[in-house]
């Protein structure tokens, strides 16, 4: 079987990791700091917050952003659902917005038209989670522009999208958003194993999300209601949680970080590859909006399901049958029946779930070889054109 995604672990990786389980550190040591450091380096932000998962940094995203009870978030309705639990987590509503029909990612002027509605019923997000599906960043310019004159906080979801850019600047930058998210599962661009990381150009809110991660307990006298009893001592002061990374992450991690720009490269030379091989076939490729160079995590087709004798659904069985590890990225989350719950009902996201009843993501990933891509077209393409 092909993947659709798998990780790529090197000697040096494993070296890294062996030399911090003979270390006197397993957890709270030097290698997770020095990991926050070059990903901060390396994506020009201020500062970086290593966390068990991309769920967790969202989590102390919102929390660090003020988000509450009563309160609203909006995210894209093509997102794994931990880009809206973050918001059902601090105890606040959640809403979507539509995706555009050719990014997929959450649509700018489908954005404003619910924002002006928003207004007027006095029901504005406080935070949208702006998901960059596949790699590819959203248009962050417009958004902010419309975070200024709606007054949101902007949280990028690019659990897909480190290495990739916006602007010719790398993502997370923070050039157009208050935090960002990477993830680093195994089958993300680098990964730790599991893992995540909040990155901010916000002092105060670094701070923040460093006592959310551990307890919300601090030795940092600054931080301290009263002077300390002795070198031992300690306080809580927030109600945080355990989402720490450890050393052995931090490491794999770090080992990782040195072929970021190799493994993006890698994943846009494959892509390219799939748009020319499949240019003549009755699918829809991924398209890049100008002002992006995508990460390339995923690379997803659309069926054109009127020029084709099979379902969607045959179709993706069939790569599967012939070894082919076909996925679908994502179902829309207002489809999930725990959203159903709280009101939401097919129809209300068209484009979000047209993409969902075309999509699949056909195998992408560094170390895969010319000769294994020639077999998924060569698979895709006898398929699609069965009579």
């Amino acid at each position: 079987m092909i993947p659709y995604g798998r990780q790529d672990i090197t000697q040096d990786d494993i070296d890294s990791v062996i030399n911090v389980l003979t270390s006197d550190f397993l957890t709270q040591g030097p290698v997770v700091p020095l990991f926050e450091q070059s990903v901060a380096k390396h994506v020009g932000a201020k500062h970086a917050l290593a966390v068990n998962s991309a769920t967790s940094a969202l989590h102390i995203a919102c929390l660090a952003l003020g988000l509450d009870k009563g309160d609203w978030l909006w995210t894209s309705p093509v997102t794994f659902v931990a880009s809206a639990n973050c918001g059902l987590y601090c105890g606040a509503n959640v809403d979507f917005v539509d995706i555009d029909p050719c990014t997929y990612n959450l649509c700018p002027k489908a954005l404003e038209v619910k924002l002006e509605q928003a207004e007027q019923e006095g029901r504005l997000p406080k935070v949208v989670v702006a998901v960059h599906l596949c790699g590819q960043p959203c248009e962050m310019q417009p958004i902010h522009d419309l975070s200024q004159r709606y007054g949101f906080r902007i949280i990028e979801d690019a659990s897909h999208a480190i290495g990739g850019k916006y602007q010719g600047e790398y993502i997370g930058n923070g050039r157009y958003s208050d935090i960002t998210v990477f993830s680093f599962h195994p089958v993300k661009i680098i990964t730790t194993a599991e893992g995540g990381m909040a990155l901010t150009n916000d002092e105060k809110l670094a701070r923040h999300m460093d006592l959310l991660r551990s307890h919300g307990v601090t030795r940092d006298p600054a931080l301290m209601t009263r002077e300390a009893d002795g070198p031992w001592y300690y306080q809580q002061v927030d109600l945080g949680f355990n989402y720490r990374m450890t050393e052995l992450q931090g490491a794999l991690g770090l080992s990782q970080l040195s072929r970021l720009d190799d493994y993006v490269a890698r994943r846009n030379a494959l892509a390219e590859c799939y748009d020319v091989a499949l240019a003549k076939l009755p699918v829809i490729t991924p398209s890049q909006h100008p002002d992006s160079y995508s990460g390339r995590h995923l690379y997803v087709i659309r069926l054109k399901c009127d020029e084709i004798r099979l379902t969607h659904r045959q179709v993706f069985e069939a790569l599967r049958e012939q070894g082919i590890g076909v996925n679908l990225h994502y179902i829309p989350v207002h489809t999930q029946p725990y959203y159903e719950q709280l009101g939401f009902c097919e129809g209300d996201f068209p484009e979000a779930e047209r993409y969902y009843a075309e999509a699949i993501s056909l195998p992408l990933y560094p170390a895969m070889n010319e000769g294994q891509q020639e077999q998924v077209v060569s698979v895709l393409q006898a398929i699609l054109e069965q009579v």
